[in-house]
């Protein structure tokens, strides 16, 4: 747990659900991708682009939803973290619950490779 007062790194912002505490580097990382993941394109008013259409997929039958949902994770992830190289984005299904499964590696550093998951 980092509180306000012991930040040390560059990239921090607060983390959801934990009022005073907040998330540097790799878990700063984490949590953008699933915030960019989980907003609907048009909700920010100063940031009309940013997020993902995912929603407008999500009652779809599954095998013409799943390459829509993963071209919009990929193209929102390119455009919003720059931070880092998409490897892979799997969406795993249970049931009716739709999962992505983000691997990244970091830019500056490739040897640091990351699974960040989204349930959608």
């Amino acid at each position: 747990m980092t509180r306000l007062d012991e930040i040390s790194a560059t990239d921090w912002q607060p983390k959801l659900g934990a009022p005073g505490e907040v998330v540097e580097a790799l878990d700063d990382i984490n949590q953008c991708i699933g915030i960019i993941l989980s907003t609907p394109k048009g909700s920010r008013a100063h940031e009309p682009l940013f997020g993902t259409d995912i929603w407008k997929y999500l009652d779809s039958p599954l095998p013409f939803a799943i390459p829509h949902i993963v071209r919009e994770a990929v193209d929102a992830i390119q455009a919003w973290e720059t931070r880092v190289e998409l490897v892979r984005v799997q969406p795993v299904v249970a049931g009716a619950q739709i999962t992505l499964k983000v691997e990244w590696k970091l830019r500056d550093d490739v040897e640091v490779q990351q699974t960040t998951e989204v349930k959608l």
